[in-house]
């Protein structure tokens, strides 16, 4: 969606960071490539350290649209719950950081 219709992360951007345009682009193919690694099993551990990353990056993002809620109007408890989720996001990806079984002792063969 950072491709398709990039004037709503355009107006959830903090006015503080710089480029808002070119940070929309970028953490949208970040969110693609990271994604698309996860099912590469050789890489997935670095593409979720690289979600967890990413995840902390936009999290200014989400604090601005829940101090300046009439930016996306909803609910009170929406922009109030978009906070923890996306700490369950980062523990979702940190839960593929761990060792991939199957490839346990193949890792000195790359």
């Amino acid at each position: 969606m950072h491709f398709v219709n990039p004037e709503f992360y355009l107006k959830i951007m903090p006015s503080y960071l710089p480029w808002h345009r070119e940070l929309v682009s970028l953490s949208g193919l970040l969110e693609i490539s990271l994604g698309v690694s996860l099912c590469i099993l050789r890489i997935s551990r670095q593409a979720a350290w690289g979600i967890i990353a990413l995840l902390i990056a936009v999290f200014p993002a989400n604090i601005h649209v829940f101090l300046h809620q009439e930016i996306l109007p909803a609910p009170y408890w929406l922009h109030l719950l978009r906070l923890p989720l996306q700490f369950l996001f980062i523990l979702w990806a940190w839960s593929h950081t761990k060792a991939n079984p199957r490839l346990v002792g193949t890792e000195s063969q790359t």
